[in-house]
């Protein structure tokens, strides 16, 4: 397995449309097992191959608590093909903005269709935290980062931040 690099906002990939994969082969499934393992060290609860550099539909989330065991999902092609009506606000974050969140209202419950990394259909439905994490990772498929559901004031600051401790950290 390997960990790869994660790109950073507002590198171009992140803004660009993936797309669909034809079927979950070896390569897919590799790439899925990668994915966990850059998430996971990256302390993430989600990620999606365009954070990756591939403008793929792929996406991996696990949002097992501390005490929890691991339990990663992997999809591909995911879409949602139902929303509930009632939303909820999330304090969210995003490792291609690392360490700056803002608070996002999503749909509280959703279903989702995708392959697993088995090339079989599947459906989950989700509420919570993996229902917005969910919405969140597919967003990225679709070239849409989280501070896009914001004000643009709001996504103005973040994004000012954001470079600030990019150049902070080329500098040092």
């Amino acid at each position: 397995m390997a960990v790869l690099d994660i790109l950073i906002a507002p590198h171009p990939v992140l803004k660009t449309k993936a797309k669909p994969v034809e079927k979950v082969d070896a390569r897919i499934a590799k790439l899925m097992d990668d994915m966990v393992d850059t998430m996971y060290a990256a302390n993430g609860i989600g990620l999606a191959a365009p954070q990756i550099g591939l403008s793929e539909r792929v996406i991996v989330v696990d949002v097992h608590e501390k005490d929890e065991k691991p339990n990663p999902i992997r999809l591909a092609n995911p879409e949602i093909v139902w929303a509930s009506e009632d939303r909820a606000p999330c304090e969210e974050g995003c490792l291609s903005i690392p360490e700056l969140y803002a608070e996002v209202v999503r749909p509280k419950a959703v279903r989702v269709r995708y392959l697993d990394e088995k090339n079989q259909p599947r459906e989950i439905e989700a509420d919570g935290m993996l229902a917005t994490c969910l919405q969140h990772e597919i967003d990225h498929l679709d070239g849409v980062l989280f501070v896009d559901h914001l004000s643009t004031l709001k996504r103005g600051m973040i994004m000012r931040k954001l470079q600030k401790q990019q150049r902070q950290k080329t500098s040092a």
